[in-house]
Order: C-alpha cells, then structure tokens, then sequence
C-alpha cells in the first residue's frame, strides 16, 4: 500500500513526464510535431529558427499570399506568393546565397522551396514557418516595424500559434 505522502510525490512525477514529452522538441507539443511531420518530404532541409544565427545570410521568400505577408513578416522577406507563384522570382535570386523559404507552418514553402531546388538553388525550409518563429519569441514586421500580429491563416491553423495576436 503506497504511503498517503507518497502520493502527491508520485502525482508530480507524472504530471512532469507527461509534460516532458508533450513538450519537449523546440517547445512544441507532440501533436504539432506529428502535424508537421506529415506534411514534411524527409529528403528535404529544414533549419529550426534557433539554428539561425544571422536571417542576412539568406535571401528570405514568404510563400504566403499577399494579405498574409501584409499582415506580418520576417525581416528582409520578398513576398512570392503560392497560388500565383511565378518563375520570375528565379531571375531576382543570386544563385550563389542560400534561400530561406517560408509560410505559416512550412507546407506551402516546401512546394516552392522544391521547384527552387529544380533551378540549382540551395535551398531551406523554415521549420514551422512564421508560426514556429513567432512561438520561439522571435520578431515579425509589418509596413510600420516590429508587430505582435500574425496571419493565422484560419481557425483551424490558428490552433498552432500561441503567441502574437492572430489575425484572419
């Protein structure tokens, strides 16, 4: 019979491994790791926002759509869409700088970030996208500067930013 002091012992010592690993990889929970998991080509890189040392090194491109990109956006970053996205950015790229692509979770840069690749780009996708950057701290920019709002792309999506202020 386990002692009624022993309890609350064995109480916290579960309630911290339960939290371990809900939360363990990059402060994320395990249920987003599985999302992006499924989402993500295994042969194709991705760097996490803490392995970035300096965003200058790369030349950034936002795959979300236009009104996404007003809302909140890394530093540096050209908005190339994902619907109308168009060969032309290729023309604009130095082929000689690593390509940071990006969207809200890293779906939608994966599929540009492959045709990238295809023209002899070097080429990373941003681990979770704007919304893993935003969870880690880290700062976004609208028109006006430095900004708490992120596109949440929709409701459903919006589950997985939990910090900054969701806009839709």
């Amino acid at each position: 019979m386990i002692s009624k002091c022993l309890l609350p012992a064995k109480a916290f010592i579960i309630y911290c491994a339960i939290s371990f690993l809900a939360f363990s990889a990059n402060g994320q929970s395990l249920a987003y790791r599985t999302m992006l998991s499924t989402l993500y080509d295994s042969d194709f890189p991705v760097i996490y926002p803490n392995q970035i040392e300096r965003l200058s090194k790369y030349q950034i491109l936002d795959t979300r759509e236009k009104e996404e990109y007003e809302v909140s956006h890394l530093d540096g970053a050209i908005c190339v869409g994902y619907d109308d996205f168009s060969e032309e950015v290729f023309e604009k790229l130095n082929p000689d700088r690593p390509v940071l692509v990006y969207c809200s979770v890293g779906a939608r840069s994966q599929d540009i970030g492959k045709k990238l690749v295809q023209e002899g780009f070097n080429v990373v996708n941003l681990y979770g996208g704007i919304f893993q950057w935003v969870n880690d701290g880290l700062p976004v920019y609208d028109s006006l500067g430095k900004t708490e709002k992120v596109h949440a792309y929709n409701r459903a999506w919006g589950v997985w930013l939990n910090k900054g202020e969701k806009v839709y």
